[in-house]
Formats: structure tokens, sequence, C-alpha cells
């Protein structure tokens, strides 16, 4: 249970939305979660049994097909919440979601989450709010895969994960995001090793630092930018997208 006095250390924006008269249908409901990588959130056809806001780290939203072929198609981190199924009124994932990158948050019961929305026309606008604007990500997501050229995609994958961090670090493997982008893992070596040299990251085991955002963005070009300024556009500033660098 998370207290309406508690609200103030709340670092997930769509908590942070809600507002206090309708915490009540929200917060006693709300259990803190810690969450290593790769852990499970969704499967794919299966009842979804929690939804949950992030308060760090990253979820993986991936398609997954009949012959276990695999894309990433979303992220969610501290700017919104799983489950988006739920919200639209079904009880079944249709994408796998898992952790990318660890971290912690606050989920709520399935059954608890859908009772609240039909308590409160103001709860569920909000939500339908964070769904339309994860909606605009996931379209620009198969724009980009189908698009854009690899730099380009790996340029707006940090950068997406970069707004979701409290770091400049993230924490990946070249054959993890390989499986992310949909691409061998040598495109992804070949790419990153480019950028290093190119001055824009840095990298270690498992480890990669972005050293100029700015530059990051102009390999991105138009691939990224438009998801976070519909999200911006939704809910303010409070999106957590930061400022080049």
């Amino acid at each position: 249970m998370l207290e309406a006095h508690a609200r103030a250390g709340i670092r997930n924006r769509l908590l942070q939305a809600i507002a206090l008269e309708d915490w009540d249908w929200i917060g006693p409901h709300l259990e803190p979660v810690s969450m290593k990588e790769r852990h499970v959130l969704e499967v794919s056809t299966k009842p979804i049994p929690h939804a949950c806001f992030l308060e760090s780290g990253v979820a993986s939203v991936v398609a997954v097909d009949a012959e276990d072929h695999r894309i990433e198609v979303g992220v969610i981190g501290f700017e919104g919440m799983t489950g988006v199924p739920l919200l639209l009124g079904d009880n079944r994932a249709q994408h796998s979601t898992y952790m990318q990158i660890a971290g912690s948050g606050h989920r709520i019961a399935a059954d608890a989450l859908c009772g609240a929305i039909g308590k409160s026309e103001r709860l569920r606008a909000l939500f339908l709010k964070w769904t339309q604007g994860f909606m605009i990500q996931t379209a620009h997501t198969a724009l980009a895969n189908g698009r854009a050229k690899l730099e380009q995609r790996l340029a707006r994958w940090l950068l997406m994960a970069h707004d979701r961090m409290t770091t400049d670090t993230v924490p990946l493997t070249h054959e993890f995001l390989a499986v992310m982008l949909g691409v061998r893992r040598a495109g992804v070596t070949v790419a990153i090793h480019s950028f290093e040299q190119r001055g824009l990251v840095t990298t270690r085991r498992g480890q990669l630092t972005l050293v100029n955002r700015a530059g990051i963005e102009q390999v991105a070009g138009s691939f990224y930018g438009t998801p976070e300024a519909e999200l911006k556009r939704l809910f303010g500033d409070a999106t957590g997208r930061r400022d080049a660098k």
C-alpha cells in the first residue's frame, strides 16, 4: 500500500499526475516491486496479472510471432506504465514485456486497476492519455524499423533509453540489443564501434556511456523526437526527457 502522504517521494510520472481526489482508488492497491534484468512482466497471449508503474529501469515491449521471431516495439520507463491492454478493456497481453534494464516500481493487480478506472472517469482519461502516447511511440518504432538505417535505429534506441535513466551509462550487451533491433549482432557491434570512433559513446563490457547526446540526436534525425514531443504535449513538462548536451 502507498499512502497519500508518501506521494511526495514518487518518481513515476503517471502516479504523480493522479489527482489527490482519485488517489484512494489506486494508492491502497500499490505494492513495491524490485525487478532484475529479464524479469517478465507480461507474456504474449496470456492474462496480465499486474500493471507496473516504474520508478527506475526500462521495460521492453516485444512483438513475438508463432516462430518466435522477436523485435522490440516499445519501451516504458518512469514516464508510464505497463498493462496497456487493461486500460482498453482487455486482460490479455498482445506482446511480451520484460525488464530490459533492471529497476523498481509499484505494481497493482489487474482487477484493482480495472476497478479504479471504472470508478473514476478522470483517472480513466489520464491513463488513456498515456495509452495514446505509447501508441504513437509504437507507430514510430515501426517507421524506424522499416525505414531507418541501423545507425539511426541504434541512435534512437540509445536516446530513448537515456531519457529513462538517471545516469549517462546504459547497461546492455550487443546480443540483447541485436534482438531488440531485429538485426544481426555483428551489425550492432560495427555501429557501436562507429559511434565510439566519432566520440559519441564509450563502452565497457556490458555498458555503454553516452558522451555526446547532441551528436547522437543528429544521427537519429527525424526518427527520434515526435513521440517525445507528443508525450510532452499530453502531459506538459513531466516527461522525463533530457536536454541535449
